[in-house]
């Protein structure tokens, strides 16, 4: 078996992202298995999957992610998505994509957004779900989000028109708050109606895998896994030399080392067979930049 890699999982729906680490850990009979960014049942998409030392990774992975999203007005729900109960119903018909595209701008930049109540977000070291669920008043702190682009794809009419979205955001954004938030200004309400994720953790859907292909692979001994430096072109790279390679990868600090690099930075490093050795933090020490290493491989 691989021992580490990452898996570019096409999540289906209604799987929770926990159902499908559970699933790869069984395919892979590996323990040590963990995901990128959580995605809600329902939504589809992708679920970056890292099995082995490469689960260590996964904290510096790049944080932008995209969406393909419909939003469906003329229907609120609890929890800002179809899962939720239905708590207000108008007929929307009327409503025209030239009146909704005007307020779209509102949602790009660095927001301020008020995450659902229905959410993964600890409060009292409680999920607010948690407490939702439980019937408790669920006072919700909003926060900074960033939203770098959102553009109309497509438009529905009906009794409840719905608006397909591309939405290029940073993490901790709440695709569903955007879906809530549009149906109040256009005065109709509105909640999200599905969800897809086109990108995350610089892997993106068109090259995305099932689960069924997946298996399908593993037993025909044909899987081969995402190199986890794939995910992390983000970071900039350095080669060692190869006796200092080895030194770094016994867990040395390299010290008077001469680069244009930041040394506040993670760096990729590499040894002269361009293969990939694990992340390393640049730092400072007496007016010397030392090569620290943080995971290696």
């Amino acid at each position: 078996m691989i021992p580490f890699g990452l898996i570019n999982l096409n999540k289906p729906v209604g799987w929770t992202s926990h159902d499908c680490v559970a699933k790869v850990r069984g395919l892979l009979r590996i323990q040590k298995v963990g995901h990128g960014g959580t995605l809600d049942p329902k939504a589809t998409g992708v679920l970056p999957i890292a099995f082995g030392k490469a689960t260590r990774l996964l904290q510096f992975m790049p944080d932008p992610k995209a969406y393909r999203a419909w939003v469906r007005f003329g229907v609120q729900t609890t929890t800002d998505d179809l899962e939720g109960e239905v708590i207000g119903k108008q007929d929307a018909a009327s409503l025209t994509r030239e009146q909704v595209e005007p307020f779209l701008k509102q949602f790009i930049g660095n927001i301020e957004q008020i995450p659902p109540a229905y959410s993964a977000i600890q409060q009292d070291g409680k999920r607010l779900y948690e407490l939702a669920r439980a019937g408790k008043m669920v006072d919700v702190p909003s926060r900074r989000v960033d939203v770098f682009d959102l553009d109309v794809l497509n438009w529905y009419s009906g009794e409840h028109p719905e608006v397909e979205l591309g939405i290029s955001c940073g993490g901790g954004t709440y695709i569903r708050a955007i879906a809530r938030d549009l149906g109040n200004l256009v005065g109709t309400g509105a909640t999200l109606a599905a969800l897809e994720r086109t990108l995350s953790c610089g892997l993106s859907l068109e090259t995305s895998l099932t689960l069924e292909a997946l298996e399908n692979q593993l037993q025909q001994g044909t899987f081969t896994p995402v190199p986890p430096d794939t995910a992390l072109t983000h970071l900039n790279a350095i080669t060692l030399p190869g006796e200092t390679a080895k030194r770094w990868c016994q867990g040395q600090r390299i010290a008077n080392w001469d680069s244009d690099a930041n040394f506040t930075q993670f760096l990729r490093i590499y040894n002269p067979e361009n293969q990939f050795l694990g992340i390393s933090e640049m730092r400072e020490h007496d007016n010397t930049l030392i090569l620290a290493p943080k995971v290696v491989l």
